[in-house]
C-alpha cells in the first residue's frame, strides 16, 4: 500500500466514452416511453432538446473546471477552492452517497432485469445483487485501465444498439415494413397528447429528461486520471454533448413515429418488455427484441453499476486527500487503485441491498434520492465556475490568460443553467407534494438536508471561512 498520486492511465477515448456512458441507460432505454406517453411527440422533442442545451452549459462550465483544477473526486475540490471550504465537505459526501445510491439501484435494477430468464428466478435479488457486487469490486480492484477499457466496450455495444435502433426506426417510418401505422402521421397523432396535457405535462416530465442526462458529469471526475486533461476534457465535452443530444432527440422522433403516445406498455416501467425499443421491435412482429433488448439493457445497467463503483470510490480518496475524510482512504494498492475507498464504498451498497430487501418500497424510496442530488451538485459546479471568473477578473486578469479551455457560453451560460436547475427542482418538489403529500417530498429532502448538517458542523468545528474572490487562488493545478 502507498499514500500517492493516482497515475494518470485514462486515454482520451476512454474518458470520451465513459462520459456518452454515463448518460445513455436506463434514462433512454426505459423512461424515453414515458416521456413520450405523458407529454406526446412535441413535448418529449422539446424537453430533450432544452434539456440538452442547459446540459451543454453544464458541460462547458465543468470542462472549463477540469482542465483548470484536473484532480480526482472534482466537486468538492472545486467547492472547496472556489467557494467554502465546508461547501466542500458536504457536496463532497453528497457527492460520495449519490453514487453509493445510483450504484446499488443499478446493481438492484440489474437483478430485477436478471429474473426475466427463468434460470435465475431459483436465485433471490440479494444474493445476484451481492454476487455482482463482488464481480465489480474485483474488476474495479483491478486497474484504472481495465476500468476503461471495460467502459469503452460496453459503451460502444450501447452505441450500436441506438444506431441500430435509429437506422431501423427511419426504415418503418418510411415504409420499408409495410407498417401503415407508423409514419409522420403518427408524430403528428401524437402532438394532440402534448396539446391535452399542457404545461403540467412538460412540468411533469423536464426532471425526468434531466435525470437521463445524469452522469455526463463523470467526464470531470476522470480528469484527475487523465494522461493530459487540457486537452482530452474539451474534446469530451464537445463530442459527448453532440453526441447524446442527437442520440436523445433522433430517438424521441423514432418513437413518436412509430408508438402510439396512449400505448399502455409505455408507463409499464417495471416491465423490461416496457422498453420503446422492443415496443418498436414488437410492433413489426419481431418477438426477439425482447430478449436481445433484455441484454442489451443489462449490459446497460451493468456499466452504470461499474461507473457508479468508479466514482465512489474516487470521490473517498479526494476527500481524504483534502483531510475531509480518514487517512485510509488515500492508500493506493500497487495498481493505484484506493482500495480502502473501494471496500468502504462496497460495504455501504450491501446496506442499501439490505435496506431495499426489508423494506417493500426500498427501491424507490433510494431512486426517488437520486435526482435531486444530481442537480444540487450540477448547481454547485456551475457556481465554482461563475466565482472562478469573477475572482479572474477581481484581480484583474483576464480568463484567457488563467484558463487552459474557456467555455464558449462564458458565464451566461452557467447562471441561464444554474436557474434552469433550480426551477426544475422546484417543479419536481411541488409534483412531489401534489401527488404523494409531505412524506413523498421528503424522500428528496433527505440527502439534501445531511449535506447542510454536515456543512453546518464543518464550520462549527474548522471555522473556516468562505473564500473570497480577491484572495481565491488562480494559480495553474501543479500535479
Amino acid at each position: 500500500m502507498a499514500d500517492s498520486k493516482m497515475e494518470r492511465k485514462l486515454q482520451a477515448r476512454h474518458i470520451s466514452m465513459i462520459a456518452i456512458g454515463g448518460c445513455i441507460g436506463t434514462g433512454l432505454f426505459m423512461a424515453s416511453g414515458a416521456v413520450v406517453s405523458k407529454a406526446g411527440s412535441y413535448g418529449a422533442v422539446l424537453t430533450y432538446a432544452l434539456i440538452g442545451v442547459i446540459i451543454y452549459f453544464l458541460m462547458a462550465s465543468i470542462g472549463e473546471l477540469a482542465t483548470f483544477y484536473p484532480v480526482s473526486g472534482s466537486f468538492g475540490a472545486y467547492a472547496t477552492r472556489f467557494i467554502d471550504p465546508g461547501v466542500g465537505f458536504g457536496v463532497g459526501w453528497l457527492f460520495w452517497i449519490l453514487w453509493i445510491l445510483v450504484a446499488s439501484v443499478d446493481i438492484i435494477t440489474l437483478s430485477k432485469i436478471l429474473h426475466y430468464w427463468e434460470f435465475f428466478r431459483q436465485f433471490s435479488t440479494f444474493s445476484i445483487c451481492i454476487i455482482f457486487l463482488v464481480l465489480l469490486y474485483l474488476l474495479n480492484l483491478i486497474s484504472v485501465k481495465v476500468f476503461g477499457e471495460v467502459e469503452y466496450w460496453i459503451t460502444i455495444i450501447k452505441v450500436m444498439t441506438v444506431v441500430a435502433f435509429l437506422i431501423v426506426g427511419v426504415a418503418i417510418v418510411f415504409g420499408a415494413t409495410g407498417n401503415s401505422e407508423a409514419g409522420i402521421h403518427t408524430f403528428i397523432q401524437n402532438g394532440e397528447k402534448t396539446s391535452s396535457t399542457g404545461m403540467l405535462g412538460l412540468f411533469g416530465v423536464l426532471s425526468t429528461a434531466a435525470f437521463s442526462f445524469g452522469g455526463t458529469e463523470v467526464v470531470a471526475v476522470t480528469a484527475g486520471e487523465s494522461p493530459n486533461p487540457k486537452e482530452t476534457m474539451p474534446k469530451a465535452v464537445k463530442q459527448v454533448f453532440w453526441r447524446i443530444l442527437i442520440f436523445y432527440i433522433a430517438t424521441m422522433l423514432i418513437i413518436s413515429s412509430i408508438v402510439s403516445a396512449n400505448d399502455p406498455r409505455l408507463l409499464d416501467t417495471n416491465n423490461v418488455t416496457a422498453s420503446p425499443f422492443t415496443i418498436v421491435f414488437q410492433n413489426i412482429g419481431l418477438e426477439v427484441a425482447a430478449v436481445i433488448m433484455n441484454a442489451v439493457i443489462l449490459t446497460s445497467v451493468l456499466s452504470a453499476a461499474n461507473s457508479g463503483m468508479y466514482v465512489s470510490s474516487r470521490q473517498l480518496f479526494s476527500l481524504s486527500s483534502h483531510n475531509y475524510g480518514p487517512k485510509v482512504f488515500k492508500k493506493l494498492n500497487t495498481n493505484s487503485v484506493p482500495v480502502f475507498a473501494l471496500t468502504f464504498s462496497a460495504v455501504y451498497m450491501v446496506l442499501c441491498f439490505i435496506f431495499e430487501r426489508l423494506n417493500p418500497s426500498g427501491y424507490y424510496m433510494l431512486l426517488s434520492m437520486v435526482g435531486i442530488i444530481v442537480m444540487i451538485i450540477w448547481m454547485v459546479s456551475l457556481i465554482s465556475q461563475i466565482r472562478l471568473r469573477r475572482a479572474i477578473m477581481k484581480q484583474g486578469k483576464k480568463a484567457e490568460d488563467v484558463l487552459p479551455y474557456t467555455a464558449k457560453t462564458g458565464v451566461v451560460g452557467s447562471y441561464i443553467a444554474l436557474i434552469s436547475f433550480a426551477t426544475i427542482i422546484l417543479l419536481q418538489l411541488i409534483a412531489d407534494y401534489a401527488t404523494g403529500g409531505f412524506v413523498k417530498m421528503s424522500y428528496n429532502l433527505v440527502c439534501p438536508a445531511i449535506g447542510v448538517v454536515m456543512y453546518i458542523v464543518f464550520k462549527m468545528v474548522t471555522k473556516k471561512k468562505f473564500v473570497k474572490l480577491e484572495e481565491m487562488d488562480i494559480h495553474p493545478y501543479k500535479g
